[in-house]
């Protein structure tokens, strides 16, 4: 027989150590990720396969919300400065930070930031719903299940761009096989490939596994402690199952090993996957007082690398059609994934947090507004960085045989450089006003002192 290892490596290769069979018999209970004290990223499940008992929990968290927040709305605003002067005084009078503040009215997608000169409000607003948590406690929508907008992310993003002029020129998570684990592996490689038959497929997962170890979680641009760090990670690291066949995706997305062709794979090629923002996503008004997040948002992208004995990485320059048509269906179908699979609603939203603070810093609206953001910015005030930092994750491998070839992919980025889509090239011209039209609309005058929401 003759074998091939295929290893996915990424610059993010993540995984767990179980089968195929376990993996699919589990779908329907998939919850998340959780960090043990050690920082070791594993998977946890929540079996409800029918889904009876979120709906009861999001019923229980409607009937407890009050007047326009138990009504979905197209377009709910947020005053950042009213909503840190809320928070501040919620914890000054020694209560907890609700829910209503916490999950931001209910938000589920940041689609415009406007700034208002003669109130000094810089407002964010988009689409919002009743809200609840799942079975695995993350936050949604209770009209679509789309995943909300937390507090917690939107300080993180601002404080990677914060009104002191701190400039993040990425932000990322890499999860990396080492060089010692990838020479392990090209060693057993050598030593099993040309032996291989169909019964030794558990001794070989098990012979990846162990050679590759755990593999090294780097994460940039925004402390590894928070909740924003922990998303960037588990979307990856659930992209990549999705990409080796150890997870069933919520929409018809073609996975790399279906489509991967042995026999045009080197034995030494690792495929990469990254996340990027669709860069050309922003709209303009011509005098900067507003901005608009248009299309999806988020892009897959791919790259091979080849590995040497001594496990040094080299790109090929060469293209995958199998890494081509995952990367594609992916990126075409992610809508319909973030619609089913929170954690994608999630990546989405940190990203469009990260170019909406990004073009806050840009326009120079902490100046011009005189939010120095004291409280927000603050740790020591409002804490974000209260998680279990991500360190290490296990190696995943799916063993798959075509015809006479055993393919192991071995499972194994985010990186979002927000500044790029505010470049000339990539703004979009809001050539027929309606952008304006929009900021234009929104009325500020009558607030009540403290209200810090509205439709």
């Amino acid at each position: 027989m003759n074998f091939r290892g295929i290893a996915l490596a990424l610059a993010a290769a993540l995984g767990l150590s179980f089968g195929f069979a376990q993996v699919c018999q589990a779908q329907t209970s998939l919850a998340g990720v959780e960090v043990n004290p050690d920082g070791v990223l594993r998977m946890v499940y929540a079996q409800d396969p029918s889904g009876r008992l979120t709906r009861m929990r999001l019923a229980e968290a409607h009937a407890k919300l009050e007047g326009k927040l138990a009504e979905p709305t197209e377009m709910r605003k947020i005053s950042l400065q009213r909503l840190e002067a809320a928070v501040q005084e919620k914890l000054a009078a020694g209560q907890p930070v609700p829910d209503e503040m916490r999950y931001l009215a209910g938000l589920t997608r940041v689609q415009y930031v406007f700034y208002y000169p003669e109130t000094k409000d810089i407002v964010i607003a988009g689409p919002a719903e009743p809200f609840g948590t799942d079975l695995a406690g993350r936050p949604v929508g209770i009209a679509t299940g789309s995943a909300l907008v937390e507090l917690q992310d939107l300080i993180a993003a601002l404080r990677a761009y914060s009104p002191q002029g701190d400039r993040t020129s990425v932000i990322s998570v890499s999860i990396d096989p080492t060089k010692e684990g990838l020479a392990r592996m090209q060693d057993f490689l050598r030593r099993v490939g040309r032996t291989a038959v169909p019964g030794d497929t558990s001794f070989i997962v098990n012979g990846l596994k162990e050679s590759l170890g755990e593999q090294v979680v780097s994460i940039r641009g925004v402390p590894a402690e928070t909740h924003f760090a922990q998303v960037l990670v588990e979307a990856d690291y659930r992209m990549k199952l999705i990409g080796i066949g150890l997870e069933q995706p919520a929409a018809k997305i073609t996975s790399y090993v279906s489509k991967a062709n042995p026999s045009a794979v080197s034995r030494n090629a690792l495929q990469r996957w990254y996340f990027v923002p669709n860069y050309e996503c922003v709209r303009a008004s011509e005098d900067d007082l507003a901005m608009e997040l248009v299309g999806r948002g988020v892009k897959l992208v791919g790259q091979s690398e080849l590995v040497a004995a001594s496990g040094e990485r080299s790109e090929t320059g060469r293209g995958d059609m199998a890494s081509k048509a995952f990367t594609g269906t992916f990126t075409n179908e992610y809508e319909t994934l973030a619609k089913n699979s929170p954690v994608y609603a999630q990546l989405r939203n940190l990203i469009d947090l990260s170019i909406v603070a990004a073009f806050v810093q840009r326009n120079d609206w902490y100046e011009q507004s005189g939010w120095s953001m004291d409280f927000f910015g603050d740790e020591s005030k409002y804490a974000i960085q209260t998680y279990v930092a991500p360190t290490k994750v296990e190696t995943a491998v799916n063993a798959i045989w075509k015809g006479n070839t055993l393919m192991t992919p071995v499972g194994g980025g985010v990186k979002i450089q927000a500044e790029q889509a505010l470049n000339q090239e990539n703004l979009l011209a809001d050539e027929e006003g309606a952008l304006a039209e929009k900021r234009a609309s929104v009325d500020l005058s009558n607030l009540p002192a403290g209200q810090w929401w509205w439709d």
